[in-house]
Order: structure tokens, then sequence, then C-alpha cells
């Protein structure tokens, strides 16, 4: 069984309010009596793409001095910038092609995939970025269950903000899928709002954000809740490659 935490959309930004918000949610999180296999983070890492920012998300997730208790496992969102992203995260030399990593976990192995596209809210799985998807499920053989975490939702969330931005070509994604029966499931962000749906015959598990949370059209009021408390989800892959999830707030 893999355990996996979710945060996303931290748009962290130098204030004190996101600093604040993305601790909460890190301080509940390393306080876990029985520890995740890992951490997935989805997103808008940082809002403006500075290294700044990025270096604080550095000290925040123990991403500098490893000191996360579980692997911490990031996917870059359309408020990142990949060549900071790449400099200050993974303290790679800056280059601005996508930011694919694949990790193999006791029980499943997730793929943290690059949707963004430089210079535009939209996202796309590219041609490079699904071709690295198809050579990378081919070197595991089919032997774990998969799973994809990327930004941006490959279908509509029914509110107008999040689908102003959406996954471009989602049929590449969905053919992909067509062959890969081992992929078990999607996990986005990008929509501010815990949200599950299907896609091509496989659950999609949508974050809530750290920063706010998005107010669906039915409930009126501001589009961003900002005094929303924080959200993380909890994803359960168990050994029938059925994922499960739990949504809570951090007050």
């Amino acid at each position: 069984m893999l355990v996996l935490a979710h945060i996303s959309d931290l748009h962290l930004d130098g204030t004190a309010r996101a600093t604040e918000r993305a601790r909460r949610v890190r301080d509940r999180l390393w306080e876990l009596p029985d520890r995740p296999d890992a951490l997935l983070v989805t997103g808008d890492i940082a809002d403006h793409g500075t290294e700044a920012e990025y270096e604080e998300a550095a000290r925040l997730l123990g991403l500098r001095d490893g000191s996360a208790p579980f692997p911490v496992l990031t996917c870059p969102g359309n408020h990142d910038s990949r060549a900071a992203y790449r400099k200050v995260l993974l303290g790679q030399p800056g280059a601005d092609g996508p930011v694919n990593s694949a990790h193999v976990l006791d029980g499943g192995a997730v793929l943290m995939c690059d949707s963004s596209i430089p210079g535009d809210d939209d996202g796309e799985l590219d041609a490079e970025t699904c071709a690295w998807i198809e050579s990378t499920l081919d070197g595991l053989d089919g032997g774990l269950p998969v799973l994809l975490a990327f930004h941006h939702p490959p279908v509509p969330l029914h509110h107008p903000l999040p689908d102003s931005y959406p996954l471009r070509a989602p049929e590449r994604l969905a053919a992909l899928l067509a062959r890969r029966p081992e992929v078990a499931g999607l996990i986005t962000g990008h929509a501010h709002t815990p949200a599950a749906t299907t896609f091509a015959g496989r659950p999609v598990l949508v974050g809530p954000g750290v920063t706010w949370t998005l107010r669906l059209p039915w409930e009126g009021g501001q589009v961003a809740d900002r005094d929303a408390p924080v959200g993380l989800a909890f994803h359960v892959l168990d050994d029938e490659a059925r994922l499960t999830s739990h949504f809570r707030v951090v007050t």
C-alpha cells in the first residue's frame, strides 16, 4: 500500500501570509505520527517564479538540507519558472525544457510531469513529456502501478477560472492512457479546490490550494476565498491498484 500526502498551489510570494499558510500545512505533515511514503507538490510553488521564492520553498519543504521526514516530490505549474525552479529546487543548471522526474516507491511509482507552458497559463503535456512518460513506463515494465502527477487537470471542473486555463490536447494523454493500463490515476492541482472526477477511465484527484480556496459559482461571494483554511489530501494506492483519497483542512 502506497500512502501519499498532497499539497498544491503554495504561491509563495515573499509575504508573511503565504509563508504562514505554507508553514502551517508543512508542520501538520511533518508531525504526523505515521509517515506517508512521500509528499506530492503539484505546482505553482512560487507566485512569480523568482529564485528568492524557490529559496523559501526549499527551506520550508526541507529540499535543501534533507530535513523532510519523507521524500518531497514536486512539479511545476503555470506560475513557476523552469530555469529558476531547476537551479534552486533541483540544484541543476537553469534550462527551459520540461521538468519531469520519476520516483519508484514501496508499492508503486509516481511520475511528476511538467504541464507548464513557458509564458502561458494554459497547460500541455507536450510531445517531449509524453515520450518521456512512455519510455519511463517501458523501463518499469508494467511491474508497478503508476500515478501521473502534474498541475493542470485534463478535464473541465465547471468553474470559469480554472477552466479558462486548461490542459491543451488532452486527447494526447487519453491515447497514452489507452496504451498504458498500469497507470492507476492522475493527481493534479491548479484549481484551488479539492475535486474528484475521471478522465479516459482513470480517477483524477485535484488537490486543494494552500494559498486560497476557489469558491464555486453556486457558493457566491468572491472567487478567491482567502480566509478558508489550508487544505491537503492523502491518496492511498492499495494492493489492487485502487486509488482512494481523503481531504483535510488545517486550521
